[in-house]
């Protein structure tokens, strides 16, 4: 199989704990990769079939968005 490199940069902590453990950071990055790809196209997937417009998307968000803002608000979160 045809393999392409790519370079990642991650903090000196995390390079410590990952040769601690000895985790397989190119399989871990291979499969996150892996994973993000298959939720993109499931939303794809979702989107194509939507009839919501972009502005509607926004506004949606944004309403979502004040939602939350207002639970965190009446717990005392912010």
């Amino acid at each position: 199989r045809d393999m392409k490199e790519i370079k990642v940069n991650i903090p000196d902590e995390l390079e410590r704990e990952l040769k601690e453990f000895k985790l397989d950071v190119s399989g871990i990055v291979v499969k996150s990769i892996r994973d993000e790809l298959i939720k993109l196209v499931a939303l794809r997937a979702i989107a194509s079939r939507s009839r919501m417009t972009e502005e509607d998307a926004v506004e949606f968000g944004r309403k979502i968005k004040r939602g939350r803002f207002e639970q965190l608000r009446k717990k005392g979160l912010v």
